[in-house]
């Protein structure tokens, strides 16, 4: 089965392409949108040094707001009216995600379709309101707090930070609305693409730099691009990757006609649980490095500097604890978001079976034991992903970081906007069709 790129470049007419207004309409909006997203990752909170800030940023990017500020394009670092970025809706939204399972009354809201789906998104907005202004708080907080960051400490910078940055999350979420209605590819995930994608010049040319002054060998650099570029063809492949289980539909009559039997597939993802688990693992595990190096800061030592020191970038117990946190979210995300009970019982009601397996509960019970199989291999996966980047900067001295987490972000939300292109593509060259055969039939 050939990929939406692999058919996007065999089967599109590009002369089809430059007709289909519609779609070059929603490429142009969704990238104007984005160029107003990254000119206000450059702005800064009014009442604040930016210069002062990010100098004292530096000492300490090691923890959770190294990560961040990867997400948030260098929003963090600049302190711009971005700086919290479209996470908290993220966060909102994994976070109802997850309660729909624990809440039947958030679980029949999902099953009524899309009114349903309108009020859980309405909930969605308002718990992004609510962890906006909490981390906005915190922040203005930890701001005015640093000697030298804010000009005029007070009730008033509080209130003018927290309003901006809540007020600079909701025009992100309500853009990456505009741009999943009206433009190409999902809003939210293509925010952080941009945020992701727009350090990798500077990354790129710093490593070239130090390249040509010597610090960095012409083969280790050649050695890190072959190895990217296999890493992400690997990443592709693994994300395309699927466990088909095969479905029977008997003979079956309604009314005078009869109707075969049909076979179709249920593909079960090998990597059902996407890029979660690599996010919560890392913001989890930076988190007790991040408060670490700012009490380190103020004189503390003791247990927060041993924390800081074995659960630095490359240590082994850095890397063990990363492993079984990625592979333990891989396992809970995939139980939540998936339920084969469900699928079972929807297979039952239409009268599709797996040949072999009795229907309902042992159908269940199929299918959840072949969906524990292949999360096994989906969590070895993202633990091989996550854990490259990191030999590549304790053991080759790479100078820049991008996680496992960033590259399959990067390429999953490429492999999401190509198959959208496919699509409308497609649904242009078939109305196309469409009206040519109208045409010859108005003719005869």
């Amino acid at each position: 089965m050939a990929s939406a790129a692999e058919q996007l470049a065999a089967n599109v007419n590009w002369g089809a392409f430059a007709k289909a207004e519609e779609l070059k309409k929603r490429i142009w909006f969704t990238l104007g949108a984005l160029i107003i997203y990254r000119l206000g990752t450059y702005i800064p909170l009014p009442g604040i040094d930016p210069a002062a800030f990010e100098a004292n940023f530096t000492g300490h990017q090691q923890g959770v707001l190294q990560l961040f500020n990867m997400f948030a394009g260098g929003a963090v670092q600049r302190m711009a009216i971005f700086a919290l970025n479209i996470m908290p809706y993220i966060s909102a939204s994994i976070i109802i995600q997850l309660l729909t399972s624990v809440f039947p009354s958030l679980e029949a809201l999902k099953k009524e379709g899309e009114a349903g789906r309108k009020i859980i998104n309405q909930y969605t907005r308002y718990l992004t309101v609510v962890l906006a202004g909490f981390q906005a708080f915190g922040i203005a907080v930890g701001l005015q707090g640093q000697t030298g960051i804010v000009s005029n400490p007070g009730p008033f910078f509080l209130i003018t930070t927290v309003l901006t940055l809540m007020g600079g999350t909701m025009f992100l979420m309500w853009l990456g609305e505009q741009i999943t209605s009206r433009g190409i590819g999902n809003g939210s995930s293509l925010i952080i693409f941009t945020g992701i994608v727009a350090a990798f010049p500077a990354a790129i040319a710093n490593t070239l730099e130090l390249g040509r002054q010597g610090a960095l060998s012409t083969g280790l650099i050649i050695i890190v691009l072959l190895m990217a570029m296999i890493v992400i063809a690997f990443i592709v492949f693994m994300e395309r990757a699927q466990r088909r289980l095969v479905i029977t539909y008997p003979k079956r009559q309604q009314g005078n006609r009869v109707y075969e039997g049909q076979t179709s597939f249920l593909p079960l993802k090998l990597n059902t649980s996407g890029v979660i688990p690599p996010i919560f693992a890392s913001s989890l595990l930076l988190l007790p490095t991040t408060i670490a190096n700012f009490s380190n800061q103020h004189g503390a030592t003791g247990i927060l500097a041993t924390i800081s020191t074995y659960l630095g970038h490359g240590r082994p117990l850095y890397m063990l604890v990363y492993v079984g946190l990625i592979v333990f979210f891989a396992f809970f995300y995939t139980a939540i978001v998936f339920n084969p009970t469900e699928t079972a019982d929807n297979l039952k009601k239409h009268g599709g079976f797996i040949p072999g397996i009795r229907p309902g509960e042992r159908t269940a019970q199929h299918i959840d034991k072949v969906l524990m199989r292949i999360t096994v291999i989906g969590a070895a996966y993202l633990s091989v992903i996550c854990l490259i980047p990191e030999m590549l900067i304790s053991y080759a001295a790479m100078p820049f970081y991008f996680g496992g987490t960033s590259l399959l972000i990067v390429v999953s939300v490429t492999m999401d906007t190509v198959a959208q292109v496919h699509g409308h593509l497609q649904a242009h060259q078939y109305e196309g069709l469409v009206k040519k055969a109208k045409l010859r039939g108005k003719r005869r």
